[in-house]
C-alpha cells in the first residue's frame, strides 16, 4: 500500500508544516517555529551550531498534544543542530523559520540534524 505524500514529503502536510508539539517521535517532518536561543561552541570543541525552536502554531497553552495511544508528548521544544558549522546565516533568537528534515531523539528531546530551512520573518532591532 503506497503512502500518499504531499509536495513536502509528509502525508497531509501543507507548506506551513506543523508546530513543534505535533512532531512525530521519529521520521521526516516539516515544522514551523521561532528560535528561542542559539548555542555557539568554543573553538577548542568540534564545530557545530545549535538552536532551540519553540512552537509558533499554538503559542502558549491551547489543547494538550496527544500522541499515538492518547499519550501526551512531554516536549515543547525542538533542538536543531548543524554539524561542522560554527554559524548559520540568518539563524538568531527571535527568527521565525520553517524546517524540513528527519526528527530523532537526543537526550529525551526531539532534534533535527542539518535540516533545510527557510526564514519566514525576523524581529526588527530598534
Amino acid at each position: 500500500m503506497a503512502e500518499a505524500s504531499g509536495r513536502y514529503g509528509v502525508a497531509g502536510q501543507g507548506p506551513e508544516g506543523q508546530g513543534v508539539r505535533d512532531l512525530p517521535v521519529r521520521g521526516r517532518a516539516v515544522c514551523t517555529g521561532f528560535i528561542e536561543s542559539v548555542t555557539h561552541q568554543p573553538p577548542s570543541e568540534q564545530p557545530f551550531f545549535s538552536a532551540v525552536v519553540v512552537d509558533s502554531v499554538r503559542p502558549g497553552g491551547g489543547v494538550p498534544n496527544m500522541g499515538a495511544g492518547g499519550v501526551r508528548k512531554p516536549y515543547e521544544r525542538l533542538r536543531v543542530i548543524w554539524l561542522g558549522r560554527t554559524r548559520v546565516p540568518g539563524i538568531e533568537a527571535g527568527v521565525e523559520l520553517r524546517l524540513k528534515g528527519m526528527v530523532t531523539q537526543v537526550d529525551g528531546l526531539p532534534a533535527m540534524f542539518n535540516p533545510r530551512y527557510e526564514i519566514l520573518s525576523r524581529q526588527e532591532h530598534l
